[in-house]
């Protein structure tokens, strides 16, 4: 394979999990989603919930900030480190997939890294967080552009970098082509075809 390693950054509702799961599927490899943030718990010692809800915010609490333990870190700082670190062995054990988590970033400089984003259009995303993903929401556009706006902030914060920019990714899809054919189009540029 030309790129063993694929990461995948996406928009909540956009299907790029669903993506994920089908492109390492159809390459017979690991998926890093729910199981990095096992790895993650066990690297770190913080509860699996609390990794989990860190890559939607930053958390912006200045009392939050200030909290310092031993390793003269805030705590999501240490997190962010080894998620880093976590990320950085799974992808040299061998191919995989791995969902978000910055890993686009921290993988940076690996030639051998096919860095993806799937986004979707708004009215794509709010059906399938509705329909597929039954999450009950007042007013779902409103809500789907404050995880964006989160996303955006804790990733833009670790990196340094524009969450969902083009120009750092080597393949922006939009599932509005539909899953199938862009699940096909990654395996495709994965193998080197």
């Amino acid at each position: 394979m030309r790129y063993p390693v694929i990461t995948i950054g996406r928009q909540h509702g956009s299907g790029g999990r669903t993506v994920a799961e089908m492109v390492a599927k159809k390459l017979d490899i690991p998926l890093y989603d729910k199981l990095l943030i096992q790895l993650i718990a066990k690297e770190s010692g913080f509860a699996e919930e609390y990794i989990k809800d860190t890559d939607m915010r930053r958390i912006q609490s200045f009392f939050y900030g200030m909290y310092i333990d031993s390793r003269n870190l805030p705590l999501e700082d240490q997190l962010y480190i080894a998620q880093s670190k976590v990320i950085k062995e799974v992808s040299d054990k061998g191919p995989c997939v791995i969902v978000g988590r910055c890993a686009d970033y921290v993988l940076r400089e690996r030639t051998d890294v096919l860095h993806v984003f799937i986004h979707a259009p708004m009215e794509e995303r709010i059906e399938r967080v509705r329909d597929t993903y039954h999450e009950i929401e007042k007013d779902y556009k409103k809500y789907l552009t404050k995880l964006d706006k989160q996303r955006a902030n804790y990733y833009n914060h670790y990196t340094g970098r524009k969450w969902g920019s083009s120009d750092i990714y080597d393949l922006v899809y939009s599932t509005d082509l539909g899953i199938e054919a862009v699940v096909d189009s990654i395996v495709h540029f994965a193998k080197g075809e």
